[in-house]
């Protein structure tokens, strides 16, 4: 099936015009994009007032970001296939601008690959990517599909975009400036020092089990994973923060409620938080999910230091990575939370788009119409 898309998409595509932003772009440049069909509707629509993210938006953000990718000079695009609606929803649109005679797009390729509709499909297409050798990888999702993309990534940059439920690690922001900073890297315009900035991760260990998390992992009560999303404040045990600052929304609005902590800090913050029958402890009103502000008790908190391994306090129970509930703790197995300084890298949009105004690489010359 996706053999066949994969040639329409082909056929649809228009001469690539010679009016890219970049002189010196070779078409070669590929950019990867991973838009996670199922970002955007968990639970938490039922139980807060959470977006609902439809499909036809993630086609238009895709469409926005190529229309920037094709202004800088990149000339391939490789994206995962899906069965929900997206890979189709964007043949149709590059149809309907072959019928409309606009400048062309990249070329799009679908990655033939199996679908599981599973985190297993996201892992799949990153490696792939990364084999192709991509600039970068632009990411729709929320912090659970980020987390998915990081784990697989190595050292290909990411290119953040807000498309789920909690979104502390993705930019919001619009689709056609990070396309424009993910080409202007892409196309050589920009330096990856001038584009790219590191961030922190935390690494848990249940036995001999390792995940990883880019923003929290939150311990709760919840002897069983069930609905993977935490929404009951009463469930929360322990909280552990690469980052928590005051504006994100999500499970680490607790710890910035009581330790707030910067993206480039060189350090992390835990809460631990109160059960029934402590009597009464003071607390903090967090926004937990969109629409869902709520106390929660603080017990103890403290400070994550780089590579120094936390016991987790709560033994039974089960782990929520970055939002999602993924592992059960039964009690007889050692678990520790490591916070590390060298997690993925990912794209500045503002100091890219600066640095490429400082080359001149936005601008051309009088009389040249925006033509190279």
């Amino acid at each position: 099936m996706w053999s066949l898309a994969c040639q329409v998409l082909n056929e649809a595509q228009l001469p690539i015009q010679s009016g890219s932003i970049v002189k010196h772009t070779s078409s070669t440049a590929a950019l990867g994009i991973i838009a996670n069909p199922a970002s955007g509707r968990d639970i938490r629509r039922l139980t807060s007032r959470a977006l609902v993210f439809p499909t036809v938006e993630k086609v238009n953000m895709i469409e926005r970001l190529l229309g920037a990718f094709a202004a800088t000079g990149v000339g391939r695009v490789l994206m995962m296939p899906d069965l929900v609606g997206i890979a189709a929803g964007l043949l149709r649109a590059i149809d309907g601008r072959r019928g409309q005679g606009d400048a062309a797009w990249p070329e799009v390729e679908f990655l033939e690959m199996p679908l599981t509709d599973s985190a297993l499909d996201t892992e799949r297409a990153v490696e792939r990517m990364r084999a192709a050798g991509v600039a970068a990888i632009v990411v729709l999702g929320g912090d659970g599909t980020h987390r998915i993309v990081a784990g697989a990534c190595g050292d290909t940059p990411l290119a953040t975009l807000s498309s789920g439920t909690n979104n502390a690690f993705p930019d919001l922001r619009e689709a056609t400036l990070t396309g424009l900073a993910a080409g202007l890297l892409a196309s050589g315009a920009v330096t990856p020092e001038e584009a790219l900035v590191s961030n922190k991760r935390l690494r848990l260990r249940v036995g001999a089990r390792e995940e990883l998390a880019l923003v929290e992992v939150c311990v709760t009560r919840l002897e069983h994973v069930g609905a993977r999303a935490v929404w009951d404040p009463a469930s929360i045990a322990e909280v552990y923060a690469a980052f928590a600052e005051p504006d994100a929304i999500g499970l680490s609005s607790i710890v910035a409620g009581v330790s707030p902590v910067g993206r480039r800090q060189p350090q992390g913050a835990w809460v631990r938080c109160a059960g029934e029958g402590c009597g009464e402890v003071g607390g903090v009103w967090a926004p937990i999910a969109p629409g869902l502000v709520v106390p929660v008790p603080i017990a103890a908190s403290g400070v994550l230091s780089p590579d120094e391994p936390v016991s987790l306090h709560t033994l039974r129970g089960s782990v929520a990575l970055d939002g999602e509930r993924e592992i059960e703790l039964d009690g007889r197995q050692a678990a520790s939370v490591t916070l590390e300084l060298d997690g993925p890298r990912s794209l500045d949009v503002p100091a890219t788009l600066a640095a490429a105004i400082r080359r001149g690489a936005l601008r051309y010359p009088a009389g040249a119409g925006g033509q190279r």
